[in-house]
């Protein structure tokens, strides 16, 4: 899929018209989908807790009915260059120049962001349409100023995350379900989705789209903000509730509740979505003068169980589809470890100051997996990489679905580990045997601290079909970790699952490293 290129489907009706209203502006349980709907709540007017829940619930008794798409002819085509070229004017904010932590520009409709998103600011218990004006952006071109009511694409919030009294750009939502973030000193990277259904899936994947927004005006010296989501697709509604508070890592608490309009075989729960081009563990396809291209280099899983598992992500020949069965899920994310500029070499994209994202579920999520979609790239402008929890059994129509979860845009995991952590991966050939591959590993954390002298570690490692030899183990004091190496040949094999933990006499001292190896 290319890089925020998200949703394009057909025109339709504004949300008060969908609703019927005439303002002015993981556990189930059982619904009446078949009941009257009644009186449609309004999107504008008194607003409560519960409001998008609600609109949300009502939505999903109905067809799904598309956003407008329609455009004048003097933006119905525009490209790349003349999309950027069209800029919000940062005096014309929304809460600028009011004392408060935040202010809310806009994105204009266009290019590859055709549908209008409705959005409306809360302040005092009550909703209001935020107005549109075509002054509010400047334009590259002239001709692109058009008087007609237009609508907005999405919006981004800023705050003074890196110096005080400077207000930046920290979090985005534009396009379909997605949005980003950073934390301070970080750029924009991998990208955080709504919702996401039949991901990997030959017959395609359907994406669902944020189609209001419900800005709340935030209290003069309070560091956080409240923004509620309507989301909206052919096969669900639901309703979201973001506290966001940027920082030093800038975390989200988020409230979904969902509606499947029909049976859902294939939910994805708090989906992440990035690139991964290439590293040294993968690079067989690129010809490319840099050590390494990624916004994350791994999934990073901790178990319900307890176990800690690290999963370098590839960029592979061929469609791969992963998932790691789990009960109670603690957490998962996408990771970037690699924080040095020598890691990547390239001035321009800085990946070395991408966050990583981490997912902590609030409450129990029960069954499922967390899974990984790996899809192949020629290049570093698509987002190749999914991951996200799918609960066991899918999601029943008619019934409604609550997910509470924690998410951290930051440069690590929210917590320690006294688990020695996976530092490098490098995967290359073997000299004497061109059908085995050789694997490094080096191991870095608090377990090599205050080590004696005659301190000894060995590798357990496993794999599903071949064969693992050659291995050694041996300190690598240039990261004051330890350094792991060992061949795999795989025989008539055409994919293999290896796995490995450093260990001691008393057990495992790291995380479980695992890795798909295919040829």
């Amino acid at each position: 899929m290319l890089r925020r290129d998200l949703v394009k489907a057909g025109a339709g009706m504004s949300l008060l018209s969908l609703l019927g209203g005439t303002a002015l502006g993981g556990v189930g349980r059982a619904r009446a989908a078949d009941a009257p709907a009644g009186s449609a709540p309004s999107p504008t007017g008194a607003f409560e807790a519960g409001t998008v829940r609600q609109i949300a619930e009502h939505l999903s008794r109905h067809p799904y009915r598309a956003p407008d798409q329609s455009l004048p002819a003097a933006i119905d085509a525009l490209n790349f260059d003349q999309y950027r070229a069209i800029a919000y004017r940062p005096e014309q904010a929304l809460w600028h120049g009011q004392n408060l932590a935040f202010d809310v520009e806009f994105f204009p409709r266009g290019f590859l962001y055709r549908p209008r998103i409705e959005i409306y600011e809360v302040a005092d218990g009550k909703a209001a349409p935020v107005p549109y004006n075509p002054d509010l952006f400047s334009y590259g071109d002239p001709k692109l100023r058009v008087t007609d009511d237009l609508g907005f694409a999405g919006l981004r919030l800023r705050y003074a995350i890196n110096t005080p009294g400077v207000m930046e750009e920290c979090c985005v939502f534009l396009g379909a379900s997605y949005f980003r973030a950073v934390a301070k000193g970080q750029n924009y990277g991998l990208s955080a989705r709504g919702f996401a259904d039949g991901t990997g899936n030959p017959k395609g994947e359907e994406f669902a789209l944020f189609r209001a927004f419900w800005l709340e005006k935030p209290q003069p010296g309070i560091d956080s903000v409240v923004v509620h989501a309507l989301l909206d697709s052919p096969s669900v509604a639901g309703a979201f509730s973001f506290t966001i508070r940027p920082g030093d890592m800038t975390v989200f608490d988020v409230q979904s509740y969902l509606y499947p309009r029909g049976a859902i075989a294939e939910p994805g729960i708090a989906p992440l979505t990035g690139m991964f081009y290439f590293d040294a563990n993968d690079r067989n396809h690129v010809d490319d003068w840099r050590p390494a291209a990624h916004d994350s280099e791994a999934l990073s899983i901790w178990t319900g169980g307890g176990q800690q598992l690290w999963r370098p992500l590839r960029n592979p020949q061929d469609l791969q589809f992963s998932a790691f069965a789990d009960d109670s899920v603690r957490g998962f994310g996408l990771m970037q470890r690699k924080r040095a500029f020598a890691d990547f070499e390239d001035l321009a994209l800085n990946y070395e100051k991408r966050p990583s994202l981490w997912i902590e579920p609030i409450g129990d999520w029960g069954a499922g997996a967390v899974d990984l979609v790996e899809i192949p790239t020629p290049n570093e402008v698509n987002d190749n990489i999914v991951s996200f929890w799918r609960p066991k059994g899918g999601l029943a129509g008619g019934r409604e679905y609550a997910f509470t979860y924690r998410m951290y845009w930051g440069w690590d995991t929210p917590w320690p580990t006294r688990l020695a952590r996976v530092a490098a991966t490098r995967v290359g050939a073997v000299t004497d045997d061109r059908n085995a591959r050789f694997f490094e590993i080096d191991f870095s954390g608090a377990p090599f601290d205050n080590l004696p002298s005659d301190a000894k570690f060995h590798l357990v490692p496993s794999s599903s079909v071949g064969t693992i030899r050659n291995v050694v183990v041996e300190p690598n004091p240039n990261i004051h970790g330890w350094r792991t190496t060992f061949e795999f040949a795989p025989g008539d094999a055409k994919i293999a699952e290896l796995t490995c933990a450093l260990a001691d006499n008393s057990g495992p001292v790291s995380e479980q490293w695992t890795y798909r190896w295919t040829p």
